[in-house]
């Protein structure tokens, strides 16, 4: 099963600069509840960012599927596997993966997702990045929780 998770606002920001824009631990320990020992596809912008709030401590997955045309990228990760042609990569996954972004990884794993963990942030905020589909019309929601401050939603694809 294909599942992809983000959060993002009520306009559909998901970033800034490469960064974050709001910091809301619940949604923090949601994301981590959900990806933690799993294995990932992340774009190598993605990764490298979280690299940066990780420092020197290994990053929270079984194995990091990295999406790059960088074909001189080098990964001194024994748990990252470089990506080249992410459509070929997608159609021959049989085992479960979470897409954790970013935005161009999101657009093109998008056709390929059985199950959608959306965090919609309450609220605008300030940045740049957009979650790149508005139309989640081949989904249907199967669970929504609400707090305070995130509204956590589940799909799973009907068409």
């Amino acid at each position: 099963m294909i599942s992809m998770i983000w959060a993002m606002d009520e306009d559909h920001l998901i970033g800034k600069d490469d960064k974050i824009p709001w910091h809301i631990k619940e949604d923090l320990l949601y994301y981590k509840s959900k990806t933690a020992g799993q294995d990932v596809l992340m774009g190598d912008v993605t990764y490298f960012s979280l690299k940066g709030y990780y420092k020197n401590r290994p990053l929270p997955y079984k194995t990091i599927y990295l999406a790059t045309l960088d074909k001189n990228l080098k990964i001194e990760d024994e748990n990252v596997v470089i990506i080249y042609d992410i459509d070929e990569f997608l159609k021959n996954v049989d085992f479960d993966l979470f897409v954790v972004g970013g935005r161009t990884i999101y657009r093109l794993a998008y056709k390929y997702a059985d199950r959608l963990f959306i965090s919609l942030i309450k609220g605008h905020h300030e940045g740049n990045v957009y979650f790149p589909i508005t139309d989640f019309s081949d989904f249907g929601l199967i669970s929504e929780n609400e707090t305070e401050l995130v509204k956590y939603q589940i799909f799973e694809r009907v068409k």
